[in-house]
């Protein structure tokens, strides 16, 4: 009878290992795929936001802050963002479409962009809302292909960081340059530069 005890013992102490193992492996990978930032002085939330393309509102939800309230040290979990080719293609985009352009005005162009990712009406990712047929000029004549400036970069990562629902724009024209009464019947949401934004 102690032999089968022993025996038992010995097989629920394998089948514990085996679990506790799996469960190991398992938070391993989820913490592989958690990027970790560590506080620095004269970091705050908006800061982290523009350098890493992440929205303030995500990193406090994130974080289960109440308050943008941070201290040196404190390890910040940064949620998943954009990719760098995603990053990098909405950028030629501003790039293309808003030379010229005031800063403020490029980042409402991206803002457009992520806007559109959000809207039922259009496609569901960055490159397919880029993309989609007849939308953005650069993409039909070939201009999307240029480098992005130092500008359009970071007018991306702004976006990015200040995505709110307050920016409701998915439109954008210069009205010097087209006459889509479509367009125009549109309700404006701000006028940048040559560009009127609208919803």
């Amino acid at each position: 009878m102690k032999k089968l005890a022993a025996i038992f013992a010995g097989f629920m102490m394998l089948s514990f290992h085996f679990v506790l193992s799996n469960d190991n492996h398992m938070n391993a990978e989820i913490l592989d795929s958690v990027n970790v930032y560590i506080v620095e002085k004269g970091d705050s939330l908006n800061k982290i936001g523009m350098e890493y393309g992440v929205s303030v509102q995500e990193l406090m939800k994130s974080n289960h802050k109440k308050s943008e309230q941070i201290h040196t040290g404190e390890k910040l979990i940064l949620p998943k963002s954009i990719t760098n080719a995603e990053q990098d293609l909405l950028a030629r985009l501003v790039h293309a479409e808003a030379k010229g352009e005031p800063y403020e005005g490029k980042v409402a162009v991206a803002q457009v962009v992520l806007n559109r990712v959000e809207d039922e009406r259009f496609p569901d990712t960055i490159k397919e809302v880029i993309y989609e047929k007849r939308q953005f000029q650069p993409v039909d004549n070939g201009s999307i292909q240029e480098p992005a400036d130092s500008s359009a970069k970071k007018a991306v990562k702004e976006a990015l960081a200040f995505n709110s629902k307050e920016n409701e724009s998915v439109f954008f024209f210069n009205p010097d340059l087209t006459s889509s009464t479509w367009l125009r019947s549109k309700t404006v949401t701000a006028e940048i530069g040559k560009h009127r934004f609208a919803k």
